[in-house]
Protein backbone atom coordinates (compact mmCIF):
# COMPACT_ATOMS: atom_id res chain seq x y z
CA UNK A 1 0.00 0.00 0.00
CA UNK A 2 1.40 3.52 -0.45
CA UNK A 3 1.40 5.67 2.14
CA UNK A 4 4.72 7.18 4.11
CA UNK A 5 6.38 5.04 6.21
CA UNK A 6 8.03 7.23 8.73
CA UNK A 7 8.38 10.66 9.77
CA UNK A 8 10.95 11.88 8.04
CA UNK A 9 11.56 15.54 9.90
CA UNK A 10 9.43 17.15 12.45
CA UNK A 11 10.34 21.14 12.31
CA UNK A 12 10.14 23.09 15.18
CA UNK A 13 10.61 26.91 15.39
CA UNK A 14 13.15 27.97 17.55
CA UNK A 15 14.35 31.90 18.97
CA UNK A 16 17.28 30.16 20.15
CA UNK A 17 18.63 26.89 17.64
CA UNK A 18 21.97 26.78 19.96
CA UNK A 19 19.61 26.26 23.26
CA UNK A 20 17.77 23.82 21.15
CA UNK A 21 20.71 22.27 19.91
CA UNK A 22 22.43 21.76 23.13
CA UNK A 23 19.55 19.97 24.56
CA UNK A 24 19.19 17.46 21.97
CA UNK A 25 22.53 16.55 21.98
CA UNK A 26 23.66 16.64 25.94
CA UNK A 27 20.13 15.51 27.21
CA UNK A 28 18.86 13.04 24.70
CA UNK A 29 21.90 12.14 22.92
CA UNK A 30 20.75 12.89 19.30
CA UNK A 31 23.44 13.93 16.57
CA UNK A 32 23.82 17.03 14.82
CA UNK A 33 23.91 16.43 11.23
CA UNK A 34 22.78 19.27 9.31
CA UNK A 35 23.46 23.15 10.11
CA UNK A 36 22.96 25.44 7.51
CA UNK A 37 20.98 28.04 5.89
CA UNK A 38 16.97 27.41 5.39
CA UNK A 39 16.94 27.10 1.30
CA UNK A 40 14.67 29.83 -0.47
CA UNK A 41 14.03 31.29 3.14
CA UNK A 42 15.76 34.57 4.02
CA UNK A 43 17.72 34.98 6.98
CA UNK A 44 16.84 31.34 8.18
CA UNK A 45 18.51 28.66 10.19
CA UNK A 46 17.98 25.00 9.77
CA UNK A 47 19.32 22.47 11.91
CA UNK A 48 18.63 18.41 11.60
CA UNK A 49 19.53 16.04 14.85
CA UNK A 50 19.27 12.26 14.07
CA UNK A 51 16.97 9.81 15.20
CA UNK A 52 18.00 7.36 12.51
CA UNK A 53 19.58 7.37 9.10
CA UNK A 54 15.89 8.49 7.91
CA UNK A 55 14.43 10.78 10.68
CA UNK A 56 14.98 13.87 12.10
CA UNK A 57 14.19 16.47 14.04
CA UNK A 58 14.50 19.62 12.70
CA UNK A 59 14.70 23.26 14.00
CA UNK A 60 13.88 26.24 12.48
CA UNK A 61 15.39 29.98 13.05
CA UNK A 62 14.67 33.12 11.73
CA UNK A 63 14.29 36.64 13.08
CA UNK A 64 10.69 36.96 13.06
CA UNK A 65 10.51 33.56 15.26
CA UNK A 66 12.00 36.27 18.34
CA UNK A 67 9.22 38.76 18.08
CA UNK A 68 6.76 36.31 18.58
CA UNK A 69 5.36 35.29 22.30
CA UNK A 70 4.72 31.80 23.79
CA UNK A 71 1.80 31.76 25.33
CA UNK A 72 0.80 28.12 27.13
CA UNK A 73 -2.71 27.26 26.16
CA UNK A 74 -2.11 29.07 22.87
CA UNK A 75 1.09 28.60 21.07
CA UNK A 76 1.96 25.85 23.32
CA UNK A 77 -0.01 23.29 25.06
CA UNK A 78 2.71 23.16 28.09
CA UNK A 79 2.05 19.76 29.22
CA UNK A 80 1.07 16.27 27.77
CA UNK A 81 -2.26 16.58 28.30
CA UNK A 82 -2.84 20.66 27.64
CA UNK A 83 -4.52 22.61 25.05
CA UNK A 84 -2.74 24.59 22.58
CA UNK A 85 -4.20 26.07 18.95
CA UNK A 86 -5.29 23.57 16.38
CA UNK A 87 -2.46 22.98 13.44
CA UNK A 88 0.03 23.23 16.41
CA UNK A 89 2.24 20.63 17.89
CA UNK A 90 0.73 19.82 20.79
CA UNK A 91 3.52 17.12 22.15
CA UNK A 92 6.10 15.17 20.19
CA UNK A 93 6.69 11.61 21.29
CA UNK A 94 10.54 10.25 20.27
CA UNK A 95 10.19 6.18 20.55
CA UNK A 96 12.67 3.75 22.22
CA UNK A 97 12.60 0.12 21.77
CA UNK A 98 12.54 -1.63 24.82
CA UNK A 99 11.08 -0.84 28.62
CA UNK A 100 14.97 -1.39 29.89
CA UNK A 101 15.77 1.83 27.35
CA UNK A 102 12.85 4.21 28.61
CA UNK A 103 14.52 3.65 31.86
CA UNK A 104 17.78 3.90 30.64
CA UNK A 105 16.87 7.56 29.00
CA UNK A 106 14.98 8.76 31.84
CA UNK A 107 18.05 8.21 33.95
CA UNK A 108 20.65 10.09 31.61
CA UNK A 109 17.54 12.81 31.49
CA UNK A 110 17.73 13.61 34.80
CA UNK A 111 21.62 13.14 35.14
CA UNK A 112 21.15 16.50 33.49
CA UNK A 113 19.32 18.48 35.99
CA UNK A 114 16.15 17.60 34.76
CA UNK A 115 12.95 16.46 36.24
CA UNK A 116 10.95 13.87 34.48
CA UNK A 117 7.32 12.05 35.30
CA UNK A 118 6.58 8.22 34.42
CA UNK A 119 6.82 5.92 33.19
CA UNK A 120 2.98 5.40 32.49
CA UNK A 121 2.02 2.37 31.42
CA UNK A 122 -0.89 3.35 28.67
CA UNK A 123 -1.24 -0.34 27.49
CA UNK A 124 -0.44 0.21 23.81
CA UNK A 125 3.01 2.33 25.19
CA UNK A 126 4.69 3.38 28.02
CA UNK A 127 5.69 6.51 28.06
CA UNK A 128 7.81 9.34 30.47
CA UNK A 129 7.07 13.04 30.01
CA UNK A 130 9.71 16.33 30.55
CA UNK A 131 10.25 19.73 29.03
CA UNK A 132 12.26 20.96 26.44
CA UNK A 133 13.58 24.98 25.92
CA UNK A 134 10.91 26.86 24.80
CA UNK A 135 8.11 25.37 26.47
CA UNK A 136 8.27 21.93 24.27
CA UNK A 137 6.24 19.42 25.71
CA UNK A 138 8.23 15.95 25.05
CA UNK A 139 7.48 12.17 25.38
CA UNK A 140 9.45 9.08 25.11
CA UNK A 141 7.52 6.05 24.14
CA UNK A 142 8.16 2.54 23.87
CA UNK A 143 5.68 -0.22 22.74
CA UNK A 144 5.98 -4.18 22.71
CA UNK A 145 3.98 -4.75 20.10
CA UNK A 146 2.12 -2.45 16.72
CA UNK A 147 -1.28 -1.00 17.78
CA UNK A 148 -4.02 -3.29 17.76
CA UNK A 149 -7.09 -1.48 16.32
CA UNK A 150 -9.56 -3.89 17.35
CA UNK A 151 -8.93 -3.10 21.30
CA UNK A 152 -7.60 0.70 20.87
CA UNK A 153 -10.50 1.87 18.27
CA UNK A 154 -13.44 3.07 21.06
CA UNK A 155 -16.79 2.96 20.15
CA UNK A 156 -17.72 5.56 22.52
CA UNK A 157 -14.98 7.73 20.79
CA UNK A 158 -15.78 7.13 17.56
CA UNK A 159 -19.54 7.79 17.76
CA UNK A 160 -18.44 11.40 19.41
CA UNK A 161 -16.21 12.48 17.04
CA UNK A 162 -19.38 11.68 14.34
CA UNK A 163 -17.38 9.38 12.77
CA UNK A 164 -20.11 6.89 10.92
CA UNK A 165 -19.54 2.99 10.57
CA UNK A 166 -18.82 3.28 6.88
CA UNK A 167 -16.71 6.01 7.45
CA UNK A 168 -14.74 4.14 10.53
CA UNK A 169 -14.00 1.26 7.68
CA UNK A 170 -12.34 3.22 5.26
CA UNK A 171 -10.24 5.41 8.10
CA UNK A 172 -9.24 1.76 9.13
CA UNK A 173 -8.66 0.57 5.63
CA UNK A 174 -7.83 3.10 3.03
CA UNK A 175 -8.72 2.81 -0.27
CA UNK A 176 -5.46 1.50 -2.44
CA UNK A 177 -4.28 3.74 -4.83
CA UNK A 178 -2.89 3.15 -8.44
CA UNK A 179 0.75 5.05 -8.81
CA UNK A 180 0.73 7.55 -12.03
CA UNK A 181 4.27 7.92 -12.08
CA UNK A 182 4.00 11.41 -11.03
CA UNK A 183 2.23 12.49 -13.82
CA UNK A 184 -0.96 14.20 -11.90
CA UNK A 185 -1.69 17.27 -12.79
CA UNK A 186 -1.93 20.13 -10.46
CA UNK A 187 -5.67 20.97 -9.72
CA UNK A 188 -6.72 24.32 -9.66
CA UNK A 189 -6.29 26.25 -6.26
CA UNK A 190 -9.73 26.00 -3.87
CA UNK A 191 -8.75 27.94 -0.75
CA UNK A 192 -11.90 26.15 0.71
CA UNK A 193 -9.45 23.50 1.11
CA UNK A 194 -6.01 23.36 2.93
CA UNK A 195 -3.49 25.48 1.40
CA UNK A 196 0.08 27.45 2.60
CA UNK A 197 -1.47 30.87 3.60
CA UNK A 198 1.44 32.09 4.94
CA UNK A 199 3.42 33.11 1.51
CA UNK A 200 2.76 37.02 1.03
CA UNK A 201 -0.45 37.89 -1.40
CA UNK A 202 -0.40 36.47 -4.68
CA UNK A 203 2.90 34.05 -4.26
CA UNK A 204 1.83 30.77 -3.28
CA UNK A 205 -1.43 31.38 -5.86
CA UNK A 206 1.40 32.15 -8.57
CA UNK A 207 3.75 28.76 -7.66
CA UNK A 208 1.48 26.74 -8.07
CA UNK A 209 0.36 27.50 -11.73
CA UNK A 210 4.39 26.84 -12.50
CA UNK A 211 5.08 23.71 -14.23
CA UNK A 212 6.58 21.22 -12.05
CA UNK A 213 10.09 20.75 -13.67
CA UNK A 214 9.96 24.31 -14.23
CA UNK A 215 9.49 24.99 -10.23
CA UNK A 216 11.96 21.68 -9.12
CA UNK A 217 14.52 23.80 -11.24
CA UNK A 218 14.12 27.08 -10.07
CA UNK A 219 13.96 25.64 -6.71
CA UNK A 220 16.56 23.56 -5.34
CA UNK A 221 19.37 23.89 -4.01
CA UNK A 222 21.43 20.46 -3.98
CA UNK A 223 24.99 20.97 -2.85
CA UNK A 224 25.72 21.10 0.82
CA UNK A 225 27.33 24.51 2.47
CA UNK A 226 30.80 21.97 3.09
CA UNK A 227 31.71 20.59 0.07
CA UNK A 228 35.20 17.55 0.63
Amino acid sequence: MLHPNGVHHLAISTADIKKQIEFMTDVLGMRLVALYWMHGVEGAWHAFLELDEHSYVAFVQMPAIEKLERQLGVTHAGSGGGASAGGTMQHVAFNVDTPTELLALRDRIRSRGLTVVGPIQHGLCDSIYFAGPEDLSLEIATSERAIDGRAWIDPEVVALAGISPAELERFRAPAPYADRGGQVAQPPLDKSRPWMRGFPPGVYEHLVTVPDDEFTARTSQTEPPVRS
